[in-house]
């Protein structure tokens, strides 16, 4: 079975554990968009590992991972997340990254920069990574790919082409020579890795292999279903996997969308159940909501039942995986939104236009919260009824079944609800 793995809010849900968890059924783990911008966090016998471009299943022995053509990749820090897995024992020779794959330059950073300042009271409030100037250089076709950093010849060129239209317009400090050097050594250390991803992950589907496919931040951080411009530069839906990889539509077998048990938000744009003071405070300090890549505070709010139905939209979800109920297990009383109060009307469907969503309000349930420590629960059956309760209505409101739920950081929090 080949299975696609999407975050259903704006980033942040608990992904990479889920993909470390599941990865230990397949025979493939790929990332299909996104960068270093992204951090999945994964904790193993109390050991942390976060991971920016290497797939979250690079943990267990003998598994392919695999980096799609849809990913940028900046090249030093994958090396350097390689060198820190090798330090501590971890095998990466299954590792393989798509030679048609962007790469991260740097003034694609010094753009960032320098953009984000202009733009002042109106920041996107990006990680300044150069993610989003890489991709915009692959769509302006001016783009410097993986494979070229193997072609001496091909990324001078490239080079002397961006530095003309890019560096020198910024009026950037760089030495164009300093960095052809750099990125061909790059290219030297990563040569044992670099292949056509696309026709090993279709000889993999082709030989009946079992593929999860990882993706970065969430539905609400798309370019295009995301709550623009305060998205990131890629397509974060399951959709993405086919361009991102290479193959087509028919070859996706199931779609599971993870989501924290109340919502977080980093950076710019509208939160509508956003929650301000002590109960804000206490899911953040609870849930260390805090950036994996940029260590920046996240916004907490309730959970968001308008958001699940539309990534239930967008994605075709088929199941949910529901993350740090155990955050929630102090508080006497928990709201969910159900809908949005929008200039005196009721809405249950997500208003596509930000300058919209920023004038909805949230409309809330209110439930009885257990007050009961979930950490330690191994089976579903075992939660306690309150806690059973708010989940049956995460359920009901978003049509979809829980399929996983995860009560603690630790691999083994991470448990099946129904058999």
């Amino acid at each position: 079975m080949n299975i696609v793995v999407v975050g259903t809010q704006w980033g942040d849900e608990g992904k990479g554990r889920v993909i470390d968890f599941l990865s230990r059924e397949v025979d493939a783990i790929v990332r299909f968009q996104g960068g270093s911008n992204a951090g999945h966090t994964v904790v193993v016998d109390g050991e942390i590992f976060v991971f920016h471009l290497v797939p979250s299943g690079i943990l267990h022995p003998g598994k392919s991972c695999i980096i799609g053509n849809g990913v940028v990749v900046d090249p030093g820090e994958l090396l350097a997340e390689l060198e820190s897995l090798r330090a501590r024992n971890i095998d990466i020779k299954g590792l393989r990254l798509s030679s048609s794959a962007h790469i991260v330059m740097p003034y694609h950073k010094e753009i960032e920069k320098i953009e984000e300042k202009q733009r002042g009271k109106k920041k996107i409030g990006t990680t300044k990574k150069g993610v989003g100037p890489a991709y915009t250089d692959k769509i302006a076709r001016r783009g410097i790919r993986v494979g070229d950093l193997l072609n001496e010849k091909v990324l001078a060129e490239k080079l002397d082409v961006n530095f003309v239209l890019l560096a020198n317009y910024y009026r950037l400090n760089l030495c164009k020579k300093d960095i052809l050097s750099r990125y061909l050594e790059y290219g030297d250390k990563l040569r044992e890795y670099i292949t056509d991803t696309s026709i090993l992950v279709n000889q993999l589907i082709k030989k009946n292999k079992e593929i999860l496919f990882e993706g970065a931040q969430g539905t609400l951080l798309d370019i295009d279903h995301g709550t623009y411009p305060f998205v990131t530069s890629s397509c974060t839906s399951a959709g993405g996997v086919c361009i991102g990889v290479g193959i087509g539509p028919t070859r996706i077998d199931k779609v599971l969308g993870v989501a924290k048990v109340y919502t977080t938000r980093v950076g710019e744009g509208p939160f509508p159940t956003e929650i301000e003071g002590r109960e804000g405070e206490i899911l953040k300090e609870r849930g260390k909501e805090y950036g994996a890549t940029t260590g920046r505070p996240r916004r907490c709010g309730w959970f968001d039942g308008v958001i699940l139905r539309y990534a239930d939209r967008i994605n075709g979800l088929d199941e949910l995986v529901l993350t740090k109920l155990d955050v929630l297990d102090k508080l006497d009383r928990i709201k969910i939104c159900t809908a949005y109060k929008y200039k005196d009307k009721a809405i249950e469907d997500f208003p596509f236009q930000v300058v919209s969503l920023r004038e909805c309000e949230p409309i809330y349930e209110e439930m009885e919260g257990w007050e009961e420590d979930t950490s330690q629960v191994s089976r579903y059956e075992d939660l306690p009824e309150k806690a059973q309760a708010y989940l049956r209505r995460i359920e009901e409101i978003g049509e979809l079944p829980i399929g996983y739920l995860s009560l603690s950081p630790e691999r083994a929090g991470l448990i099946k609800c129904k058999e």
